[in-house]
């Protein structure tokens, strides 16, 4: 051990500081997750120790998962700490107890992250203390798992969080500098019991497997976290390759939002290493998680293949794809519900909330000549005369057009407008008296289409 330890980790830590600011996104506020262990307390001592050069200010999170006897001490030490170091510590209380079938693990990381995400602001940059050996324990922990080229990128220097960003910047860091850094400087570290309990991965790993590993290679924890930065690059130009992809997919550009739906046809046509990729990145880029494997072999066989009138449905745990008329489809799953019910609304006084997450249907009072919304507004007179339900479609709805002589089958009207067979019934459907009125978001039934010098009432959904 030696006093070169302090300065050799300040000037790392500088240094990745340093990248992490080298982008278009100012920071103004770092907030460190302080746990009260050995690896957070050195990088709260060490950023301390910085803050004259530092052009943000400093604060520190705790988070009490509840799990431990002693979890209240450790939060009054993680105060006591920090207030040695005029830093402003924030504590979280929590209950991260795992539900049935739910990994102790995940659900302590996944209540701890949902706090600090509940104070990250623009400008703010949350700091963990992950180092060296943390990322090849992660590396070789998706390796394990079958991961691909992202999940053995494992943990990046930076990324986007919450309303700002996390960051880690001892992560080129070694361990046992980290160790000799907190010896030299005589910090009175907390020991969770839980880091020793073999039950886990991760401890399972740290303490069985990387000592035999570094035994036979002493490198090992540089090497493996070489490899992580390769597999970064990798995966880097596998999202560059399936954004253009999904650019020609969907004929979307960045300035719009990501597209809903995909042409059938364009995907069909890439390589099937390639298809997967596209598929991958579309569905997690739109907010439906990462997709397994098995995810993936289903869509291909059971959507992607599937005959030109089937009706196929691939879902998975937050999300589903569905297929209409030369198009993917990605959604969330839908919501049953009763499609009998019949919702009373007194439109003049509120919006309406429709059931199953479906929307909000809101009004608008249009004065005549008014032009915008005005080709599906209703008849005012007969919207203040008639009592106005809400309905779903059950079949044998029928609706005159403007400018049609008869009345169609609802079911044809939908097919020719394009609506995909999942949404028919989960439109509103807007009835006056016992008579279908409109459609909302696509036409009104002529009988009740106010005319453009009358007084309307526009009905949209939000």
């Amino acid at each position: 051990m030696t006093t070169a330890a302090i300065p050799q980790l300040l000037t790392q830590l500088g240094e990745a500081l340093r990248q992490i600011s080298l982008n278009r996104y100012p920071t103004h506020r770092y907030w460190i997750a302080f746990s009260g262990g050995i690896d957070s307390h050195v990088l709260l001592h060490a950023m301390a120790t910085l803050r004259p050069q530092l052009l943000a200010t400093l604060n520190a999170v705790h988070v009490n998962h509840g799990l431990n006897p002693k979890a209240a001490e450790w939060a009054a030490h993680a105060v006591s700490v920090c207030d040695a170091l005029d830093i402003p510590c924030h504590v979280f209380n929590l209950d991260a107890r795992a539900k049935r079938g739910e990994s102790p693990e995940a659900a302590a990381r996944d209540a701890r992250y949902q706090a600090f995400s509940e104070l990250i602001e623009t400008g703010d940059v949350l700091l963990t203390a992950h180092h060296r050996e943390d990322q090849a324990e992660t590396l070789l922990l998706q390796l394990v798992r079958g991961a691909g080229p992202h999940g053995l990128a494992a943990m990046p220097l930076r990324t986007a969080f919450s309303n700002g960003h996390l960051a880690r910047p001892l992560l080129a860091v070694e361990q046992a500098l980290i160790n000799h850094y907190a010896q030299e400087k005589r910090l009175e570290w907390l020991a969770d019991p839980s880091n020793q309990d073999l039950n886990f991965e991760r401890n399972f790993l740290r303490h069985e497997v990387m000592p035999a590993l570094k035994a036979h290679w002493p490198a090992l924890s540089k090497t493996v976290s070489r490899s992580a930065a390769h597999c970064a690059e990798a995966a880097g130009l596998l999202d560059e390759l399936a954004l253009e992809d999904l650019k020609a997919a969907a004929q979307w550009r960045r300035e719009m939002a990501l597209p809903d739906r995909i042409s059938l046809h364009y995907v069909q046509q890439l390589s099937l290493p390639r298809r997967k990729n596209l598929l991958r990145f579309w569905i997690k880029a739109i907010g439906f998680g990462i997709i397994s494997s098995a995810i993936i072999n289903q869509i291909e066989t059971s959507l992607i293949s599937a005959k030109e009138d089937a009706m196929p449905l691939v879902s998975w745990a937050g999300g589903e794809l569905r297929r209409h008329r030369g198009y993917i489809y990605v959604m969330p799953p839908l919501v049953s519900f009763d499609t009998s019910q019949r919702i009373e609304w007194a439109w003049h006084q509120s919006a309406l909330l429709l059931p199953a997450g479906l929307g909000t249907l809101q009004t608008r009072l249009m004065e005549p000549g008014d032009e915008d919304d005005a080709s599906q507004a209703l008849h005012l007179k007969q919207c203040q005369q008639l009592p106005m339900t809400v309905r779903f479609r059950r079949g044998g709805e029928r609706c005159q057009l403007p400018g049609r002589r008869h009345r169609h089958a609802l079911k044809g009207l939908l097919q020719q407008a394009g609506v995909p067979p999942w949404q028919r019934n989960r439109i509103p459907l807007i009835y006056l008296g016992d008579q279908l009125a409109a459609v909302v978001g696509y036409f009104s039934c002529a009988p009740f289409l106010a005319q453009r010098h009358e007084p309307s009432v526009s009905i949209s959904m939000r």
